[in-house]
């Protein structure tokens, strides 16, 4: 009877199936030979233009005599310190500009997002050199028109060569979409709702909020649109060219006829110093999620 029992249980019983580890995906060999090739096309140029700045043609070997001669080449310390100041204040407009918006919409307003999304495309739709060309033919339409008025000389003070304002007001249009989308990434990952009426609850006003709470939230997006709107500021050339500014892509431009080797450094030490932009701003965006992981 025992026996029966026990084979009756038995033959009910169901094993447990041996669970099966699911093999890891091996990248396969063309991944590999796609970083390659990605790798070689981003090098090849960049390893050229470096050699072709070290390299001493009349004593052969290497030297550093280009890299070193840029800082006392003729008009660097202008047209960089200027595109500087042009950089630094479309940032800050922009970001005065869009960080009060981009909150206003997505606590207030969100049926406005798209709205507000479409007309910051609008620089990426309009061409930037037809942009330039109305610019530049309401500059010489005005002064005309209002001569010996408060309106023309504020068309003249626009124009001053030593920091043309005009070009930072047509910056700051031009980095709305990149601002723009850093910007509503941040907000769209935080919970500014819950922040922003605690704070209010707490007797804090509109602008503490903003600086106390919104900023520290959105500090990598913050980044990220400042990282962008200067890279954008000091790369333009089309712009700056047409109406007939002098900043540091257009003096590199200017002096590679006569300094080849001198332009091509600057131009290297330039992408070096974005690169090292966008390295510290990952290691902050990397330190922040540990530290909100901890």
């Amino acid at each position: 009877m025992t026996a029966l029992a026990t084979g009756v249980t038995g033959a009910g019983s169901v094993a447990p199936e041996t669970p099966v580890r699911a093999a890891r995906r091996r990248p396969g060999a063309w991944r590999f030979a796609v970083l390659a090739v990605l790798g070689l096309y981003f090098l090849v140029p960049i390893s050229a233009s470096v050699w072709f700045t070290v390299r001493d043609r009349a004593r052969g070997g290497i030297t550093a005599r280009h890299y070193t001669a840029i800082p006392g080449a003729e008009g660097f310390a202008e047209a960089f310190t200027r595109s500087l100041a042009l950089a630094g204040l479309t940032v800050l407009i922009a970001l005065l500009l869009m960080v009060p918006t981009v909150v206003l919409v997505n606590l207030r307003l969100p049926r406005l997002r798209t709205t507000v999304e479409l007309l910051t495309l609008m620089p990426l739709v309009l061409p930037p050199i037809a942009l330039v060309v109305g610019v530049r033919s309401v500059l010489a339409w005005a002064p005309d028109y209002f001569l010996n008025t408060p309106l023309a000389e504020a068309f003249f003070a626009l124009q001053e060569p030593a920091l043309p304002w005009i070009l930072v007001f047509v910056y700051v249009v031009l980095a709305l979409p990149f601002v723009y989308r850093a910007l509503d990434a941040g907000v769209r990952g935080a919970d500014l709702p819950t922040l922003t009426e605690a704070a209010r609850n707490l007797g804090a006003s509109w602008p503490r909020v903003l600086v106390s709470v919104v900023l520290p939230v959105l500090r990598t997006s913050v980044l990220n649109a400042a990282f962008l709107t200067l890279a954008l500021v000091l790369g333009e050339f089309t712009i700056a060219n047409i109406l007939g500014f002098e900043t540091f892509p257009t003096w590199i431009l200017r002096i590679s006829g006569s300094q080849p080797q001198v332009s091509v450094a600057v131009s290297v030490l330039s992408l070096l110093f974005t690169w090292v932009l966008l390295l510290m701003i990952s290691a902050l965006d990397r330190r922040r999620g540990t530290e909100e992981t901890a």
